[in-house]
């Protein structure tokens, strides 16, 4: 039988988790940022400026060097043991290596913790709004997922306490970040993060503490951990992206012993293990303190960026706009004047050159469809302001019209 006379009906039945997964939001605006001339707002994009392309050069070298066959070879699903040890060492609390997990990425971390964590139908918290890929790592399991309230401080107690549940429907998981969040920029205080761990240590209720940009603070670093006040109560979720590369897809978790083998297994089961050539890259540059010299002239640049858009914003916003500072990071949330869509205003500011992610994408449920999420590391100075210009004009467009 040849090709053309085979049945034409596709044979391919989607498992019902399949039509539960969703593009990103953000993933399809930057398509429209690879427009010429467009500046971007939109992707959580570290600077490649910051790219320590010298030192990759030279462990790259060191690596194939030295010991090129392991380097290439299938690896432990763990992950390298030194990498290992100099995640243990840098992390605020004692940390057995044995703990530590090397992931593709910390979404991974996030995939990881779905699939051992959630059934069909079981409760999942997350902050009021949160980071769109959890969201993502989350929904295929079929979870109820729950919004807990949340304010400039961080996640409200009162109101987690009240959608925790009980016996078969008890929630999960809270998944948080607490540091600069995605997308807000906001910073959960001391007080919050205390009352939080000791309410959550009543409930037993797990916490999944995500904590991408907490070395990028600016002026002064953040409170404790949430992890580092109740080890066997948390998941740690840690990322090499911003502070070396993205594009090396590593990252880390630290997990309870009790529960480190399945994530483990779930690994194993989704990539056997993470890349062991860039696992010994990443260890031979973090040799001798380099992340306590590079760390620094990251939150330079990116303070400095911060400022002139907080600076732009000032001089070109209309009144009625308003925005937050964010103590590190990499983003800022803004919110538009009452009527105003800013799905509906993306349009208009493409147009005018510039992009940002709405922000109704970053919630569960009754998305706040006034707010933007606006990234500032990116674009330079220059750019920054023309664009924070660009931005103000669209919004005075789109409301006269």
């Amino acid at each position: 039988m040849k090709p053309n006379d085979l049945p034409t009906a596709t044979p391919w039945t989607m498992a019902r988790r399949a039509a539960r997964m969703n593009p990103s939001v953000i993933r399809e605006i930057l398509k429209i940022t690879e427009k010429p001339g467009i500046i971007s707002f939109a992707g959580g994009l570290p600077s490649a400026k910051t790219f320590p392309i010298a030192e990759f050069t030279a462990a790259c070298n060191q690596v194939l060097t030295t010991d090129p066959q392991a380097a290439l070879q299938y690896a432990a699903s763990e992950g390298f043991a030194p990498l290992r040890q100099m995640v243990a060492d840098r992390l605020p609390w004692d940390v057995d290596p044995a703990q530590v997990l090397i992931t593709t990425g910390s979404q991974q971390g996030l995939d990881l913790v779905a699939k051992i964590l959630i059934d069909a139908g079981s409760r999942v918290l997350v902050e009021t709004p949160t980071y769109l890929g959890a969201l993502q790592a989350f929904t295929p399991m079929e979870p109820e997922v729950l919004s807990v309230g949340s304010d400039d401080e961080g996640v409200d107690i009162a109101d987690l306490a009240s959608k925790v549940g009980e016996g078969a429907s008890k929630a999960r998981f809270l998944y948080v970040l607490p540091n600069f969040q995605n997308p807000t920029g906001r910073t959960m205080t001391e007080a919050r993060r205390a009352a939080l761990v000791a309410k959550a240590a009543e409930l037993r209720l797990p916490l999944v503490e995500d904590n991408p940009y907490g070395d990028l603070w600016f002026d002064k670093a953040p409170p404790a951990p949430l992890t580092a006040r109740n080890p066997e109560g948390c998941i740690y979720l840690g990322s090499f992206s911003k502070v070396l590369a993205p594009g090396l897809r590593m990252g880390f978790l630290v997990a309870p012993k009790a529960i480190f083998p399945k994530l483990l297994q779930a690994k194993q089961a989704a990539d056997l293990h993470s890349p062991g050539f860039n696992q010994r890259m990443i260890t031979e540059v973090m040799k001798g303190g380099f992340l306590d010299r590079h760390i620094p002239t990251i939150r330079a640049l990116y303070k400095a960026q911060r400022d002139a858009m907080l600076e732009a914003l000032v001089k070109d916003m209309p009144s009625d706009v308003t925005w937050n500072t964010p103590d590190g990071g990499m983003f800022l949330w803004a919110r538009l004047p009452e009527g105003m869509n800013a799905q509906e205003l993306l349009p208009v500011a493409v147009d005018k050159g510039v992009a940002f992610v709405p922000g109704a994408a970053f919630y569960n449920d009754h998305g706040d469809a006034r707010t933007m999420r606006l990234s500032f590391v990116t674009p330079n100075v220059d750019e920054i302001r023309t664009g924070v210009t660009a931005l103000a004009a669209a919004i005075r467009e789109h409301r006269s019209a």
